[in-house]
């Protein structure tokens, strides 16, 4: 307990709690620009803590055992919003201000040994006061990070599901993705860990790289979205370490999250065919896998083939279609597709060139010659059934 003469200058420090308020309020205004720049109702909120901070230091003296309670109950007067809006360090640097006040005003509270014992008192004070600070920061990020965790799941499972409702974009503008012009979305498998721990492993790594990304663990699949990346390929590279040894199938560029489930139904139908291409290693564009995928049942592969690669060669002028078919069919020889269209090898030559400029796949290179196969195939038969 206090002793008399300590009681006589903590009922002074009360009596002048208001103007000391007051004080530090205008101190702070005055040093600080970035208080003076905060709306009304947050200098507000932060004039209520000074006022609490002072009224809690009267009962903090008065009773030495509830002290780290009671300094930690002071930001109690503020809503919790405030820490989004506050930082750790500027609320230091409140403390600081609002200490140097209280110091100041020593002289007129106390006098001689009181003194020494009031300056002391309100030094701890203060050490108490930042370091419940930090705890009630501490607090707050650890909820908003579990709350960014749960709406990044749920960002996660409405791009896998195609559901890019009103839900989607507001769960993104929560975690500052409302505005991103053009995400990419990687699967791969996960590795062997907490789906917590490998999302915050991903998380982790995407910030030291600085990528901005979303995670989430699906069952077996690892789904990572990055933003404004113009080589996805390149960041799925940089990011191969947060995934399980095997393909990281990377999704097309497209413009903002509402467009992203195409980007993801891509990645993982190229993760799921895979397995059909050995040569599918380390980061592989999505599109790389269009036959295995549409093999193994996609329908965007199979729809991508026929417009993207076969419509362009069957609506081009010269013959492409029918020149690619012939090179496929002759084993690639230039003499053999010449003399099966009785046309000259040069001419195969400009052909194919141009079948490459027309589709963007060159079907003197093995791996493209087995995608425009496919599309021939499908393209067949989507117009043998009257689908073109």
């Amino acid at each position: 307990m206090p002793t008399r003469s300590h009681a006589a200058t903590v009922k002074r420090v009360e009596r002048a709690s208001g103007e000391m308020s007051s004080a530090a309020l205008g101190r702070m205004e005055e040093r600080l620009a970035w208080f003076r720049e905060l709306p009304a109702d947050q200098r507000s909120w932060i004039g209520l803590v000074a006022q609490a901070g002072v009224a809690r230091f009267v009962e903090w003296a008065r009773n030495p055992k509830e002290q780290s309670r009671i300094s930690g109950d002071v930001f109690g007067a503020a809503p919790r919003e405030l820490t989004r809006f506050v930082t750790l360090q500027q609320t230091v640097d409140l403390v600081q201000v609002a200490a140097e006040v209280f110091e100041e005003h020593v002289p007129q509270l106390a006098t001689g040994d009181e003194q020494a014992w009031l300056l002391t008192s309100v030094l701890r004070y203060s050490r108490d006061i930042a370091f419940g600070a930090a705890q009630v920061y501490a607090a707050a990020a650890e909820e908003r990070g579990a709350w960014d965790a749960r709406l990044e799941a749920l960002v996660i499972d409405a791009l896998l599901r195609g559901d890019p409702d009103d839900g989607l974009m507001s769960r993104a503008a929560a975690l500052g993705w409302a505005h991103r012009s053009q995400v990419a979305v990687l699967a791969g498998r996960p590795p062997q860990a907490e789906p917590e721990a490998v999302v915050e492993g991903v998380r982790r790594t995407a910030r030291h790289l600085g990528i901005d990304a979303l995670a989430g663990v699906q069952a077996d699949r690892l789904v990572v979205v990055i933003a404004d990346a113009a080589d996805p390929r390149g960041v799925a590279e940089r990011l191969s370490g947060v995934f399980a040894p095997g393909p990281v199938c990377v999704g097309p560029l497209v413009d903002g999250l509402a467009e992203a489930g195409l980007s993801a139904a891509a990645a993982l139908a190229a993760l799921n065919a895979a397995a059909g291409w050995p040569g599918a290693k380390g980061a592989v564009p999505a599109d790389d896998l269009l036959p295995e995928r549409a093999l193994d049942g996609d329908p965007l592969a199979h729809d991508q083939l026929v417009h993207d690669v076969y419509l362009p060669l069957r609506d081009a002028a010269g013959e492409l279609l029918e020149t690619v078919a012939a090179y496929i069919d002759n084993s690639g020889s230039l003499e053999a597709t010449a003399r099966a269209l009785f046309v000259h090898p040069n001419t195969v030559r400009y052909r194919l060139r141009k079948a490459t400029d027309a589709c963007g796949w060159a079907v003197t290179e093995a791996r493209h010659a087995l995608v425009l196969h496919a599309a021939l195939a499908l393209g067949r038969l989507a117009e043998s059934r009257g689908e073109l």
